[in-house]
């Protein structure tokens, strides 16, 4: 009788153990997943910052050579030739 009481008893634990296990894995996959949304949402910021700067250092460099193209253009125009490269501004 007590050997079945035992058996019983071990089937018991085994069962809790079996829930707490399921459980505890539970709880780690939802931390993980909640882990992985934070980092994908911080990449895609990061991602979309490099781009915008990408962007504005592409404008504030075309921005550059166009106002060197000007001031090189007048610096010329006031040289005997200023015809010659007002000519050349419009071309």
């Amino acid at each position: 009788m007590l050997g079945g009481l035992g058996k019983l008893a071990a089937e018991g634990m085994a069962h809790r153990t079996e829930k707490a296990t399921e459980g505890a894995i539970h709880a780690v996959e939802e931390v993980v997943k909640e882990v992985v949304g934070h980092a994908k949402e911080t990449g895609q910021k990061a991602i979309a910052e490099a781009r915008k700067e990408s962007r504005r250092r592409s404008a504030d460099k075309k921005m550059k050579e166009a106002t060197e193209t000007v001031t090189n253009t007048v610096h010329k125009c006031q040289s005997p030739h200023a015809a010659e490269s007002l000519g050349k501004l419009g071309q």
